[in-house]
């Protein structure tokens, strides 16, 4: 099957063309042997069905990062193949650097055809591009798109058989030389006035007024999570479970007779005769009630509003924003990202660690991450439980957390050899996300958390029912009883939370329900369960992000501090 290589620099537009020329049956995984994720789909040229690929964006055909050399890989598979063709995205607006990838593409003797991106905003931003003189130049098809609006899309896809293998050549010690007789006789460039988005742009990373709107950002955007997502849970899916499903499950209850084996693996507990969902902890129960109906409502306003983010341009501003403050605790600023996705779900925020160039960033990193950075599942759980206390309940469990990252972020800083390189990122302008890229890659990122959640969470559930039958889990409890009663001041039937919270830390903080704890034994509770490990799915990807040696040590530090933090907020609450 023929190959379109969708390749350019970050930020130039990918995925919105990408989402432009396929379909909603989009593929999206990790490479062979690496944890660098990739999209592909398809599209049909006249009768021919074709696979399109948006390859992770490269500067440069001389990697510098994992992404790069995938990036260069892919285009190497292709080439060997000889089944390829390459659509180079090019900025608009950025001509002059982003030509630096196009020479080298031309310079592979592979099928070439370039888009022209963000032609709108050349409009704009007062460049004119002669098109026809720079087609001549290169001696391929050039194309002037708007990938938001679709404007040059059909044509694109018209054009796509135009491409065609053409060797540039040049000195490459010329490059740049080159690069700028290109940009003399193809762009002119016209005095404008700012517009209202590029003085917002620059406010954002400058300290002084840059914090204040990074604050009123984060606090907007949780503001707006809540909101979608009690919304969601409130008037969609616990009237669905309560009204529809729970009636159903009453009438298997029956048919099960009430009680029994069978009947506690699937339904579990009922209580005065009735299905709790937070608490019967059955399979049917429990088991589909917490993923659909308790966590991804907060998972899809969390990746919603992520998603806008990222697709506007603001996360980089963040991360430049960021950057003195992360580099106290050994970190450059685009670690904030990681940061950040890890509230959605710490499997991206462990993949995330490799924006960092060093090993001692990435430790860092994924130990920070993985310890005090609740998910968004785990933190709908914890204010589910904690929330009918108050804020300063909340603030008490959160406040604690961010404590612990400063405090450990600085002491690993301190004591680990090495040192935090500079930030280095291009910083795009302020756009308008696509509305169709954006729900894609939504869709995609709950598709992925519902992939991971269920069989987790039916599993955990099954598991802890067949431990309780086995007596397992009481033995446990007595051996454990020592650190759990002494010194975290929990119960003993805390321990079969803690084993659940290796499978799913929000199952974990919702097996807390029925202890009937106070409101020190939950603080102290949800705490401990966020630091003391990842669940299993970060656990693996760590290992393979970390190696195993570095993963044993980040876990040690993970189990000590998870015993030490609740040991202290046991004496002190």
């Amino acid at each position: 099957m023929r190959k379109v290589l969708l390749m350019g620099n970050p930020n130039v537009g990918k995925s919105v063309v990408f989402s432009r020329l396929t379909g909603v049956n989009v593929i999206s995984s990790n490479y062979p042997g690496t944890t660098v994720e990739f999209s592909k789909g398809y599209m049909r040229i006249g009768n021919e069905k074709v696979e399109v690929i948006d390859v992770p964006g490269t500067y440069s055909l001389e990697p510098t990062s994992k992404a790069e050399q995938i990036a260069v890989k892919i285009l190497q598979d292709s080439i060997a193949s000889q089944n390829g063709i390459v659509v180079n995205i090019v900025d608009g607006t950025n001509l002059e650097r982003n030509l630096n990838l196009t020479l080298q593409l031309l310079k592979r003797n592979i099928p070439v055809i370039v888009d022209l991106n963000f032609w709108d905003e050349t409009k704009h931003l007062g460049v004119s591009i002669n098109v026809g003189e720079l087609e001549k130049i290169l001696n391929v098809s050039v194309v002037p798109t708007c990938a938001v609006s679709g404007e040059g899309i059909k044509e694109l896809v018209d054009r796509l058989l135009e491409a065609k293998a053409m060797t540039y050549d040049y000195p490459e010690e010329e490059k740049w030389h080159e690069i700028g007789k290109i940009i003399e006789r193809v762009q002119k460039v016209r005095h404008r006035h700012h517009t209202f988005l590029e003085r917002l742009a620059d406010a954002s990373i400058r300290p002084l007024t840059g914090i204040p709107i990074a604050l009123g950002v984060v606090y907007i955007a949780f503001k707006l999570i809540r909101f979608i997502g009690e919304g969601l849970i409130g008037y969609v899916f616990e009237p669905i479970f309560e009204k529809l499903w729970a009636p159903l499950m009453m009438n298997l209850s029956s048919i099960l007779g009430s009680g029994g084996f069978i009947h506690d693996i699937l339904i579990g507990k009922l209580f005065a005769g009735k299905i709790e969902f937070f608490e019967s902890f059955g399979i049917l129960t429990t088991g589909l009630f917490v993923p659909f109906a308790a966590v991804l409502p907060y998972v899809f306003a969390f990746y919603l509003v992520l998603s806008f983010f990222e697709d506007s341009g603001y996360l980089p501003r963040l991360g430049v924003l960021a950057d003195k403050m992360m580099h106290q605790v050994g970190l450059h600023g685009l670690g904030i990202i990681s940061m950040l996705l890890g509230l959605g779900c710490n499997v991206p925020g462990a993949l995330a660690t490799r924006v960092m160039e060093t090993e001692r960033e990435r430790f860092i990193s994924a130990t920070l991450m993985a310890i005090a950075v609740p998910c968004i599942a785990q933190i709908a759980m914890i204010v589910g439980l904690v929330g009918k206390y108050g804020a300063k309940a909340l603030m008490l469990v959160f406040g604690t957390l961010f404590l612990v990252w400063i405090v450990i972020g600085l002491l690993m800083n301190r004591l680990l050899k090495g040192e935090s390189p500079e930030i280095f990122v291009e910083i795009p302008p302020y756009r308008i996300p696509y509305f169709g890229a954006l729900a894609k890659k939504l869709w995609m990122r709950v598709k992925g958390f519902l992939k991971e959640a269920i069989p987790f969470m039916l599993l955990g559930v099954f598991i802890v029912n067949i431990l309780y039958s086995l007596g397992i889990i009481d033995f446990l409890s007595k051996l454990a009883g020592p650190v759990i009663k002494n010194i975290l001041g929990l119960p003993s039937g805390a321990v079969a939370s803690l084993l659940v919270g290796f499978l799913r830390k929000d199952v974990a903080i919702g097996m807390l329900v029925p202890l009937g704890l106070t409101l020190k034994q939950l603080v102290i509770a949800s705490v401990v369960l966020a630091m003391y490990f990842p669940c299993a799915a970060t656990f693996a990807v760590l290992v393979k992000e970390l190696g195993v040696r570095d993963m044993a040590k980040s876990a040690v530090i993970m189990i000590f501090s998870a015993i030490l933090v609740g040991g202290l907020l046991n004496l002190i609450l």
